[in-house]
């Protein structure tokens, strides 16, 4: 762990960070966002990750996974989380999120995700999630090339540290 400009901080060599706006249907009779949707949240960030951002890999799509093949996909495998604050709603507020990946494995690989509710502010949610490369033509695991595993690797970075 470092001491960063947001807090203790896991060792990385390469981050993604993005904000995500709170929304009213985040919001469950308690007045704070419903741990189902908070998964929405990391859900959205990591998709962002590894679909759509724009991450300088060379890569002919997006995304951190943008060298995979067509026909590949990421699979949710186990998803861990530790919620270590409650997330009160506030109009137009953002949730801060940083993700990376700590694991590299032959078909599969993890990130790792915090999410902060106030800029500087402690994480209110870590995260860990295991994502497996489907084929869908060959209906298995598809074991990730040296290309897209060095994509990985420019993002890796030590585990949350879940309880």
């Amino acid at each position: 762990m470092i001491e960063g400009r947001h807090g203790m901080m896991p060792c990385v060599s390469e981050a993604f960070e993005c904000e995500i706006q709170a929304r009213l249907r985040d919001v469950n009779l308690g007045g704070h966002v419903d741990n189902v949707e908070a998964i929405r949240i990391l859900d959205e960030a990591r998709i962002l990750f590894l679909r759509f951002a724009d991450l300088g890999t060379g890569a002919e799509r997006p995304g951190l996974l943008g060298g995979v093949p067509d026909g590949v996909a990421e699979l949710v495998g186990s998803q861990r989380v530790d919620y270590h604050a409650e997330m009160r709603f506030a109009a137009f507020q953002s949730f801060r999120l940083r993700l990376w990946v700590p694991r590299v494995g032959r078909s599969s690989f993890t990130v790792a995700s915090q999410l902060r509710v106030d800029d500087g502010g402690a994480p209110a949610i870590v995260a860990e999630t295991t994502c497996v490369l489907w084929d869908h033509h060959s209906q298995g695991s598809w074991a990730m090339d040296d290309a897209v595993r060095t994509t990985l690797e420019r993002y890796a970075g030590e585990p949350v540290g879940l309880r």
